[in-house]
């Protein structure tokens, strides 16, 4: 018999992947004289991972004598190692009838060798197969055996993890980042990274064994601390797309356009109001951030849909009568469980704002209590006091809805946006442009607000670097302006008057 040369691993009992492995012909009982006889196709197997789904080993053998009577013969399979006379078999099947075959994947190979005999990477093992043929209502048993010799390997890893300072976590191994398993050896991840350096663990919060940079760019698995931990490299702060096979060691690293959202519109079910549907605002700065604002007076739950009217495919609370503290969030496609959060009595009679965070897998709900400023005030050349912050021109509390502030005045040309703090190293609350430059719609519209001492705020920003935002609007045309913002709902409106 010839030798082959596979790769990777996954057995296939029986005879479900081959076409013609049983016999058929019932009418014909009488098996005659033929002597059991049991043949391999290939003697000399190497194992290899990248050819995992492949087929590596076929037994066969022939159908034995049932000396005939016409009765029932059923096989039995074993695998052992070569010389042992079977004083320890795996038995791969038994109470067989009409099946002359038995076939292995090279992934199942390798896995019932290093299972079942403790068969090490790239040692050559010699296995003897032996098929016993019983014949109903006879004492008899006829045995037939065939020995090949196989070559196992140590599969790759089946979990990776991408680390750096590129990555949103940092260095922290335990806030490494998951990648997506396609095949044996194959992965991918798509997500922000910033501009740093990156490489991968096989188990989440521990260093080694970690893939680390080659000194060709390739990937080289890493072991031991005293192995170079080279890394690398993200030049620019963009999301990307890694792919990489550890059986050959490629990596590829491009620019993408991210991960989309699951769902660009949400609804918060509000069960303090009747289970009505009320729209949250998607974040300017992140897509998957949703937002809501609202002063809550009843009691009752709530949760989050994705579609208004619908009580399908919502995003709940992990536990009944979930606290609002509680950031965990289940999404459930059909109607049950049907968890949701709910407000106690003492946790009313107060405004809120709610962030919903729909990464898929990461999903997060952060509400905290909104105390509105006492004051804001206006900031730019468009404004009277310009760039000043001693000189800031205050807006007036609307005396009958303690988050809304107004002000008439006339404006320059030039950019604006709205202190609430006059913070003198300029990296406090604003509120600010969705988009910067932007004119004025003279309608209500969206207003960015950015906290920059707000570790709270910071954090509902996982790919977002807010100290680097400073949104304005553009006022194009010099007059008088009515300006309304509502520091509870995040809205603006800018009109000329």
């Amino acid at each position: 018999m010839k030798g082959h040369i596979f790769r990777p691993l996954l057995v296939v009992l029986g005879c479900a992947l081959l076409g013609a492995c049983a016999d058929d012909d019932y009418t014909e009982l009488n098996k005659g004289e033929t002597e059991l006889a049991l043949t391999a196709d290939a003697n000399d197997i190497t194992l290899d991972e990248a050819a995992h789904a492949e087929n590596a080993l076929t037994l066969t053998w022939t159908s034995g004598t049932n000396h005939g009577t016409g009765n029932r013969i059923t096989y039995k399979l074993e695998l052992a190692e070569a010389g042992t006379g079977f004083a320890n078999p795996y038995l791969v099947a038994e109470d067989m009838t009409q099946q002359y075959t038995w076939s292995s994947t090279v992934e199942a190979l390798n896995t019932l060798l290093r299972d079942n005999f403790g068969v090490k990477a790239d040692n050559r093992y010699a296995v003897e197969a032996r098929v016993t043929a019983t014949v109903a209502g006879i004492d008899d048993v006829q045995t037939a055996t065939t020995t090949f010799n196989v070559a196992s390997y140590e599969p790759v890893t089946t979990t990776l993890y991408v680390t750096g300072t590129a990555t949103l976590g940092g260095t922290d191994l335990s806030l490494a980042e998951e990648m997506t398993r396609t095949d044996n050896g194959q992965f991918t991840y798509t997500g922000y990274m910033k501009a740093g350096t990156y490489k991968f663990i096989t188990t989440l919060g521990q260093e080694l064994p970690s893939y680390n940079r080659g000194e060709n760019g390739s990937l080289v698995l890493r072991t031991t601390a005293d192995q170079p931990d080279n890394l690398f490299e993200i030049t620019e702060d963009h999301d990307y797309t890694i792919t990489l096979n550890l059986l050959d060691g490629t990596i590829t690293t491009v620019q993408s356009d991210g991960v989309k959202p699951p769902y660009d519109a949400i609804w918060f079910i509000d069960g303090m109001d009747g289970y009505s549907f009320k729209p949250m605002t998607q974040d300017v700065l992140d897509p998957f951030l949703f937002r809501y604002g609202a002063e809550f007076n009843n009691e009752g739950d709530f949760k989050f849909a994705t579609a208004s009217g619908s009580w399908e495919n919502n995003y709940k609370a992990t536990q009944p009568d979930a606290p609002y503290t509680d950031s965990s969030v289940e999404f459930v496609k059909g109607f049950d469980p049907d968890n949701k959060w709910r407000l106690k009595t003492d946790e009313l009679g107060k405004a809120y704002k709610i962030c919903l965070d729909i990464r898929s897998g990461k999903e997060r709900m952060l509400m905290a209590p909104f105390t509105p400023y006492e004051n804001i005030w206006l900031v730019g050349d468009a404004a009277p006091g310009g760039w000043s912050l001693d000189d800031a021109v205050p807006m007036t509390k609307d005396a009958s809805n303690p988050y809304v502030m107004t002000w008439t005045g006339t404006l320059n040309t030039g950019e604006l946006k709205f202190t609430c703090d006059r913070s003198s190293d300029w990296n406090g609350a604003w509120f600010m442009s969705a988009t910067n430059g932007a004119a004025p719609t003279g309608q209500e519209e969206k207003a960015l607000f950015i906290d920059k001492h707000s570790d709270d705020l910071k954090a509902q920003y996982l790919t977002v670097d807010i100290m680097n935002i400073d949104n304005k609007w553009k006022i194009e045309e010099a007059g008088t302006y009515k300006i309304t913002l509502n520091q509870l709902t995040e809205t603006i409106t800018i009109a000329k008057q």
